[in-house]
């Protein structure tokens, strides 16, 4: 028996739409250019739904409509796309490509809650969504409009669930997305490599990068290596240790996701500990290395003014706090924030942190604190064991002397109050037992389902788990949606993925192409596009000379996914890839690997190493193909301060503009520059160079440049 297409004109529930405010606004493209449009802000009577719509003026509407949809919904998420700007501003590019914009709170009242009925994000979605064809029908005269939705990371599974489950769009671009067991063990074995091996990040890297060795595990000991064979077999790319060896060392939506483990299979904390099978069981483990448990008394509490610099409370500290309180506006009152004060977190890596409550700020000094060389202080959990305050958690940022300050905590809206209850002499307990038995929580998730082949490294030779396991894999439950993906998706679906991606590793999007081929016969109305040199986050200010963004080849995808649907233009054919051990491996060159994204090649004195003398010139070389039919390269930049950071200089870590020559070889499109560069003291340097290629070969389009990069190293003596 099939399943049922849910139609939301057909819901009792969202039959009373309103609209509480309609005015004229403007957005301003980076060129100066202004684009004039209508902001249609509402919601549904007796719900917690509501909406905000960017319509451009009836000149501009070509007929169609995008809607986003954020990885965690929070009670104004409607608004969090109004604040972006440059290459960030979603609602420009729509408006200048001839569609509205539309984005809702998803009917969250409140921060997400695990234990609800979550198919209600992708139910108001679409009563979000065919509410707007009726307004436009209103505005320009017109028939039904198509709709295109798209998310990322826990906005992709939210579009996922949009697109199987509903007729309420006519596409999709799901993007950096997980697969039903992917959360929270992802994230968990993650965090798991950045204890392990943070000793060995940067030699990691060091041996992937333009002129190492190739051998991820060259100078590491037996453990390290093991661990780093074990994350890259479940399917990171080890180059993706960058971040961590510059000192970048971030646990992503653990904290979120941890509270729900400890909720729904609280053994397992204790089990780590002491069943046979499970890492703390074995007192020889870097688990039991690392554990620590702590107890002091509280000496002095600090705790920081709650005014900013001008005596008000701030508007981002007042946005958190609505959303993790749940504050709701009242229904058909128009609350419209000032731009500063909208809480714009609504991106794959961001919009979680919305659930948090940051502690920075304040601080208490104890008794005695923990001493040694080797402190493993990530996930500390500080917990006063007597006092007003006995019983509550919070988490440690850092220890300074004799005072431990505090980190982003879960569910704290009330954190400052807590704090200011606990008084000298109350006792308090620093452990991080928890957050070292959750990490290794991936070993004993091990799927019934074969096709998650990446845990295979953890099943017997009878396909077995090796391992002990937990009563049920927790993952399908995480989803946020209510429902599990399968493939069944009722309009053209394009998916961005990312192969550099530090959350999700990017097998996940060819697990999906199988649940489609599985649930459709094929792959007639799907395509699939890996990005190199891209991470999780969807904001252009990741990139350095490290990694670039993958905005551009997503906004290209919407508007290719358009002219798919309403015109019938095939998209380009997916990347051309090989699933090897866990990795994706794209093919090597443009002409085999197709997609989106050019390849580039940087030589230094013809090699991608290169040993010089100080003061010698070094020629740089830069090399790039486009796909067929992928347009041609519109700029070649380059960079030689080898800046690791996120966000990195951007445009500064590139500050030299090649002279590009483009031409056509082996069929292709294809540009090369050459600079010339000297260094001026010893040591080991690397280059970097940009590419971007842009479909019609359109240098000014600041929203559908695809970008790639190329490293090389130098060596100054």
């Amino acid at each position: 028996m099939g399943k049922t297409i849910y139609h939301a004109k057909n819901d009792p529930k969202y039959q009373q739409p309103y609209i509480d405010l309609e005015e004229k606004r403007e957005r301003r493209l980076p060129d100066g250019t202004v684009l004039p449009y209508l902001y249609v802000h509402g919601g549904f009577r007796d719900t917690n739904l509501k909406f905000a719509i960017s319509y451009p003026e009836k000149d501009r509407f070509e007929g169609r409509f995008y809607q986003y949809l954020s990885p965690f919904p929070g009670p104004n998420e409607e608004l969090a796309s109004q604040g972006k700007k440059g290459e960030d501003d979603i609602i420009a590019f729509c408006l200048l490509h001839g569609a509205y914009f539309l984005e809702t709170n998803m009917e969250a009242g409140a921060a997400p809650n695990p234990m609800g009925d979550n198919t209600v994000v992708w139910k108001s979605s679409a009563a979000a969504a065919e509410f707007s064809r009726e307004k436009a029908a209103e505005l320009y005269d017109c028939g039904r409009p198509y709709g295109y939705v798209f998310g990322g990371s826990g906005g992709g599974y939210k579009t996922m669930a949009c697109i199987e489950n509903t007729d309420a769009w006519d596409g999709a671009v799901p993007y950096v997305i997980g697969t039903p067991v992917n959360l929270p063990n992802t994230i968990t074995m993650h965090v798991q490599g950045q204890r392990e091996l943070r000793n060995v990040y940067r030699r990691i890297v060091d041996n992937m990068d333009a002129g190492g060795s190739g051998n991820m595990c060259d100078g590491l000991n037996a453990h390290e290596a093991a661990m780093l064979r074990e994350i890259t077999a479940m399917g990171f790319d080890p180059r993706i240790w960058f971040c961590e060896a510059n000192g970048q060392i971030n646990d992503g939506s653990l904290p979120v996701l941890s509270p729900i483990v400890k909720m729904r299979d609280p053994a397992y904390f204790k089990d780590f500990w002491t069943v046979p099978g499970y890492l703390g069981a074995d007192p020889d483990s870097s688990a039991c290395r690392d554990r620590l448990q702590f107890k002091s008394r509280v000496r002095s509490v600090h705790i920081a003014g709650s005014k900013d610099a001008h005596g008000q409370e701030s508007a981002a500290g007042k946005a958190t706090q609505q959303a993790v309180a749940g504050q709701v506006t009242t229904q058909d009152q128009p609350v419209q924030p000032d731009i500063e004060e909208i809480d714009d977190r609504n991106g794959v890596d961001t919009a979680w942190q919305k659930m948090m409550a940051d502690g920075k700020g304040n601080w208490i000094e104890l008794e005695e604190v923990p001493q040694g060389e080797e402190l493993y202080l990530k996930g500390v959990t500080v917990m006063p064991l007597s006092g007003a305050a006995a019983g509550r958690q919070f988490l440690l940022d850092e220890i300074v002397g004799n005072a431990i300050t505090f980190g982003m905590s879960y569910g704290m809206n009330d954190l400052t109050e807590v704090l200011s209850s606990i008084r000298p002499g109350d006792e308090i307990s620093l452990d991080n037992s928890d957050y070292i038995a959750l990490q290794s929580y991936y070993r004993h998730q091990v799927p019934a389902d074969r096709s998650f082949r990446a845990w295979d490294i953890f099943r017997d030779a009878d396909g077995q788990p090796a391992l002990p396991q937990r009563e049920s894999v927790m993952g399908y439950t995480f989803t946020g949606t209510g429902v599990v993906q399968d493939g069944d998706i009722q309009g053209k679906t394009i998916l961005v993925q990312s192969l550099m991606d530090e959350s999700t590793p990017p097998w996940s999007a060819d697990w999906y192409r199988g649940k489609i081929r599985e649930a459709k016969g094929g792959e007639q109305d799907f395509r699939l596009y890996y990005m190199d040199r891209c991470m999780h986050g969807d904001v252009t200010f990741m990139e350095n000379n490290m990694i670039t963004n993958y905005l551009g080849a997503h906004r290209q995808a919407l508007l290719d996914l358009a002219a798919w649907v309403e015109r019938g233009v095939e998209p380009l054919p997916g990347t051309v890839y090989e699933y090897r051990e866990g990795q994706i491996i794209p093919a090597a060159t443009a002409k085999e690997r197709r997609g989106l994204q050019p390849v580039v090649q940087l030589l230094a004195n013809g090699g991608i190493c290169a040993k010089v003398k100080t003061g010698e010139t070094v020629r740089f070389t830069a090399y790039a193909q486009v796909p067929e039919g992928a347009g041609s390269v519109t700029a070649m930049d380059f960079g030689f301060e080898d800046n690791r950071d996120i966000p990195g200089g951007i445009d500064a870590d590139y500050p030299v503009h090649g002279e590009v020559e483009c031409y056509t070889e082996d069929g292709l499109s294809a540009g090369q520059a050459t600079i010339e560069h000297s260094f001026d003291k010893p040591g080991v340097y690397y280059a970097a160079v940009r590419v971007k290629a842009q479909r019609n070969g359109d240098k000014g389009d600041v929203f559908t440049q695809v970008k790639n990069i190329a490293r090389a190293r130098i060596i100054v003596e």
